[in-house]
């Protein structure tokens, strides 16, 4: 053990963490994270031959260039974030196989663990259904009828809910877990993950000269996640507050580009457009206050 002891009101973390403890050297972690990368990879290609063998690797390129890197479409928004199942069963692989123990113990007691979804997800619908209300400065597109939203809206919740239960398994179960079983310090079991997190919501190709800011509201989200499973115990409320993040930012109101094709409306611009700074701004008083509605919803 390094670094020095985490505050008590971390202390839920301390049994979360056990499970992870037999087998949580440095290297085999390392390893993980390089073997969930590579089995995710696998599956998606997995997919890519299956589908290029009935329709032809021509129109199956085309196909996935448009889920992964457009995504703008009804069906390619569900396809991307239905694949996140894929990292799902690569993190339970590896947990299995390389750590030997089950993926349940990624998540904390999984009773407690829905328990503390449900309790957070209330607090935030009612909070985010105060908020819709507020006057916002912006005139919004529409983007799907609502008839359509709605007959949609069973599957695009629950590919959502697959998308956030996936990042919050590998980011704040798998990764924090194996960080907090070797390392005291809370500045390394949530600030490297955290970083990661970050890193992978930088896109200068997507996001332009917002790129930046972009991946530093992510940083944040990820340590107000890493706080809430720190202080818990369990990934449920981390989830929920992911969950409740996208469903604003995907099925409500997104930004113009990828994963818009599921959103009631949209905002007449993208990630890369100046006037988006503001909202991004907004973003994070929102952000802000939606932790502190789940540490309130929780007692925390």
């Amino acid at each position: 053990m390094k670094g020095g002891a985490p505050p008590m009101r971390y202390h839920p973390h301390d049994e979360f963490a056990d499970p992870a403890r037999p087998r949580a050297e440095p290297w085999r972690t390392a390893l993980g994270m390089i073997l969930i990368y590579v089995a995710h990879i696998g599956l998606v290609l997995f997919c890519f031959t299956l589908l290029a063998g009935v329709i032809g690797e021509d129109r199956a390129q085309s196909a996935f260039d448009g889920i992964f890197f457009s995504s703008q479409t009804t069906a390619e928004s569900l396809l991307l974030l239905g694949s996140f199942s894929f990292l799902i069963l690569a993190v339970s692989l590896v947990t299995m196989q390389l750590h030997g123990r089950a993926p349940s113990s990624l998540t904390g007691p999984p009773r407690l663990a829905l328990a503390h979804f449900l309790w957070v997800l209330r607090a935030l619908a009612i909070l985010f259904a105060v908020l819709w209300f507020l006057p916002m400065d912006v005139d919004l597109n529409r983007n799907l009828t609502p008839g359509r939203w709605l007959l949609l809206l069973p599957l695009s919740v629950t590919v959502l809910l697959i998308q956030a239960t996936a990042e919050e398994m590998l980011f704040r179960g798998y990764l924090q877990q194996q960080l907090a079983a070797r390392f005291r310090a809370p500045a390394i079991w949530m600030g490297l993950p955290s970083a990661i997190f970050a890193w992978g919501h930088f896109s200068v190709d997507q996001a332009g000269q917002n790129a930046g800011f972009a991946a530093l509201w992510a940083g944040l989200f990820a340590l107000a996640a890493a706080d809430l499973t720190a202080r818990t115990g369990t990934i449920g409320a981390a989830v929920a507050l992911h969950f409740a993040n996208n469903a604003g930012a995907i099925l409500l109101v997104s930004l113009r580009g990828p994963v818009s094709g599921l959103s009631l409306y949209t905002y007449p611009f993208g990630i890369d457009a100046p006037q988006v700074l503001p909202f991004l701004i907004v973003d994070l008083g929102v952000l802000l206050v939606s932790w502190l509605a789940a540490r309130l919803a929780l007692q925390v």
